[in-house]
């Protein structure tokens, strides 16, 4: 297998995390970005010769703007670039101080972050441009509301990046992860359902990448429950 240039925003824990250390055991040079320098840190010592670190908070944009420059002037080249970076909160009250946090990472933080590293590939004229994002976004959640809307949000402008990249004719591949519930810190409430094992949804998320799809529910039962949640109408889909 070639070895790639890859750049992983929200590296530090969950998905992320596990990403990077699948990339890097097979010897890929990986930039990572996350907010606290220690795990970084912890990271590029289990991989000191094929890692490069920048911390960032993705809601700060001149910080993670030279965070992701940064990056770039280390790697050079970019072949792959994966945004992992994310956050909700249960808020059945609709207290909008626990919303904000939500839609400045899932929205307005996200946003910049994905047009940034866009842009670099329009640049190069090519890359693999990565994005999780959620099947909770296939419908609205009461508890979560901003989480779901902010879900959706991505799900349609990853869409709309994969429209673009087609119409340019440029080397450019879009692929939206949209995992299920996933065993690790995000997950909140009472009676998950379907809670995948992180390294399994790592996995195929690998395979789905290597294989440039557009986009790629996890683990692949979600896509089973997710045709059926999408589908459902209102009346019933109010009941659950």
């Amino acid at each position: 297998m070639n070895k790639q240039n890859i750049i992983i925003i929200g590296a530090t824990s969950g998905i992320g995390k596990v990403l990077f250390e699948k990339y890097a055991a097979d010897g890929n040079l990986i930039g990572i970005v996350g907010r606290r320098t220690h795990l970084l840190e912890e990271l590029r010592q289990e991989h000191p010769d094929t890692t490069v670190t920048a911390t960032a908070d993705i809601t700060k944009q001149e910080e993670i703007a030279r965070a992701i420059e940064s990056l770039r002037a280390e790697l050079k080249d970019i072949d792959l670039a994966i945004v992992c970076s994310g956050t909700g909160d249960i808020n059945a009250s609709l207290d909008y101080a626990v919303e904000r946090p939500t839609i400045d990472t899932n929205v307005t933080g996200w946003t910049f972050v994905i047009d940034t590293l866009y842009h670099i590939f329009e640049q190069q004229g090519h890359g693999h441009l990565v994005a999780i994002t959620s099947a909770g976004g296939l419908r609205g959640e009461p508890m979560a509301p901003a989480y779901s809307a902010s879900k959706a949000y991505q799900i349609n402008y990853m869409e709309a990046l994969r429209k673009k990249a087609y119409k340019s004719g440029n080397h450019i591949h879009v692929t939206a992860i949209r995992p299920g519930l996933v065993d690790t810190a995000m997950p909140k409430g009472e009676g998950l359902f379907w809670v995948m094992p992180v390294e399994k949804v790592a996995n195929q998320i690998v395979a789905a990448i290597r294989k440039q799809k557009s986009k790629a529910y996890v683990t692949k039962r979600w896509h089973f429950l997710a045709i059926i949640n999408k589908n459902l109408p209102f009346h019933l889909y109010r009941l659950l």
